[in-house]
């Protein structure tokens, strides 16, 4: 996978153009059926984002990527790739099983509801900043929330950031 949220009927980065650009189609390349990858990657260095998984090894027990079919066999090294980040000041989850895994992974003792945040037990920024653990609603059309009111939750947590 050459970037996160590839799959051209996932709605992330038609959120984010909706978002910052009014217009849910701006990364969306309709003459090849993908999003644009280079106008991304900008985007995102622009902006600050940073994307990885909280998984480096996960099993499929089905043919699909259902949250509750999918088996953590190795979680990502979060506090390595905090070295890495050193005024990072947010993480952002975008479904169920990331958010159990990192909370597992940093000993958070709550998981956040979808659209509200908690901050990770004594885990700093190199600015001396606690980093805080954020939820949004997955960008999946199998989730079920209106494309408007996913744009709204986004809408929300970057105007908290």
């Amino acid at each position: 996978m050459d970037f996160y949220y590839p799959n051209f009927i996932n709605d992330h980065w038609r959120i984010e153009g909706q978002l910052f650009f009014s217009d849910k189609n701006y990364f969306v390349n309709f003459e090849k059926k993908c999003f644009k990858l280079d106008e991304i990657v900008e985007f995102c260095q622009q902006q600050g984002l940073a994307f990885f998984d909280t998984c480096s090894a996960v099993r499929r027990l089905q043919n699909n990527a259902s949250d509750k079919f999918l088996e953590v066999v190795e979680p990502t090294d979060i506090f390595a790739l905090f070295q890495q980040l050193p005024h990072l000041r947010f993480v952002v989850t975008t479904g169920e099983k990331a958010t159990e895994t990192i909370c597992t992974s940093l000993k958070i003792p709550v998981v956040p509801k979808v659209n509200t945040y908690v901050d990770i037990p004594d885990i700093f920024n190199h600015d001396g900043k606690l980093i805080s653990l954020y939820r949004l609603p997955s960008s999946s059309r199998a989730y079920p929330l209106s494309f408007e009111k996913k744009v709204e939750a986004y809408r929300q947590m970057f105007q908290l950031l």
